[in-house]
């Protein structure tokens, strides 16, 4: 099978990081804080907060490589699926965008 359609079937699995990290994290049973909490505490690194969560979430912020893999670590998700899921929000915002400059 060619890598690109592998790929694009692999893309319909996975929701954009919009939706994946609230559901991920409902289903842990976390609040937004409490994921910040244990993003904290996981990573020894106390820079993300409730607020940075509800960035994430709400799409105003797409999570870096870093947290990326923590996130996927507190929320038992495949980190390749975490970065799926940040491309994914991250070509729909292109898409936004191209539509809106139009």
């Amino acid at each position: 099978m060619l890598k690109a359609v592998r790929q694009a079937h692999e893309h319909q699995d996975t929701p954009p990081i919009t939706a994946l990290i609230p559901q991920a994290r409902r289903e842990q049973g976390l609040t937004q804080r409490e994921l910040a909490d244990l993003l904290c505490e996981i990573s020894q690194n106390d820079s993300v907060t409730r607020e940075e969560v509800s960035r994430w979430e709400r799409g105003k912020r797409i999570p870096g490589p870093y947290w990326r893999a923590w996130i996927s670590a507190a929320l038992d998700v495949p980190h390749a699926e975490v970065d799926r899921a940040a491309v994914l929000e991250r070509e729909s915002r292109r898409t936004r965008n191209e539509d809106h400059s139009h």
